[in-house]
């Protein structure tokens, strides 16, 4: 974080937060770019696999990147119109559009919710992506399981895993988060899994809908199963 500059990660803090009044922290420009940033920070920048947040800055749209000079996550326009000239301190009103925010949080969190249940298998992650359309979870079967090897096999072995899923969502499991000693950000699924975790994500399992797994693939010795997962809407 830039020396003397307070921005608050508020996407972390709630991700149904729409809209807020925020101050303007600092401005600055990238490769010719101008940026601002925003002290109480709604917006999820692009990383750890999920997709950035789509954004306003008084109306203006916006694209949320972490900026690598100064750590913090900056507004930079949209498109072909210019940003207009903020000044430190200025009273902004921030806002995102909640229904993207809430698709990648779902995919997310589905996410750690499939890398729990392949962990059951005894299998190891080794690489995630909670991109719509293109989601999936990669594990590593540190002993061979037979399973993997026929058709049969390997859709016997996802459905285990939807069981597991539709069972953890059936009892609408809390999902939570705290910061541990060094400062880091787990993220907790109940008692079902823990992890370093930089995402956004639903308040409970049971916001989960429509969690699709086709049967898995072995590539290259890789178990790779991907997903499809949206928010439930819950009055």
């Amino acid at each position: 974080m830039s020396e003397g500059v307070m921005q608050v990660p508020a996407y972390y803090a709630d991700t149904h937060e729409e809209q807020a009044q925020s101050r303007v922290a600092a401005m600055g420009e990238r490769d010719g770019t101008p940026w601002v940033a925003v002290e109480h920070c709604l917006f999820h920048p692009q990383g750890g696999g999920q997709p950035a947040d789509r954004g306003w800055v008084d109306g203006h749209e916006i694209a949320p990147v972490r900026d690598p000079d100064s750590g913090l996550v900056v507004a930079v326009a949209c498109g072909e119109t210019a940003l207009p000239v903020f000044s430190v301190g200025q009273s902004v009103e921030v806002r995102i559009d909640l229904s993207v925010r809430l698709a990648h949080a779902a995919l997310h969190t589905a996410g750690h919710l499939i890398e729990a249940a392949g962990r059951a298998q005894g299998w190891v992650l080794a690489a995630n992506n909670h991109f719509p359309g293109q989601a999936r979870i990669e594990f590593t079967a540190p002993t061979p399981d037979a399973r993997l090897d026929t058709p049969e096999g390997r859709e016997e072995t996802t459905e285990a895993l939807r069981t597991e899923v539709a069972k953890a969502i059936a009892e609408d499991l809390p999902v939570t988060w705290e910061n541990d000693a060094d400062g880091r950000r787990i993220v907790h699924l109940a008692h079902l899994h823990s992890a370093p975790c930089g995402g956004t994500h639903v308040r409970s399992l049971g916001d989960l809908a429509d969690v699709v797994l086709p049967t898995l693939k072995v590539k290259k010795g890789r178990i790779r199963v991907s997903y499809s997962a949206s928010h439930r809407e819950r009055s």
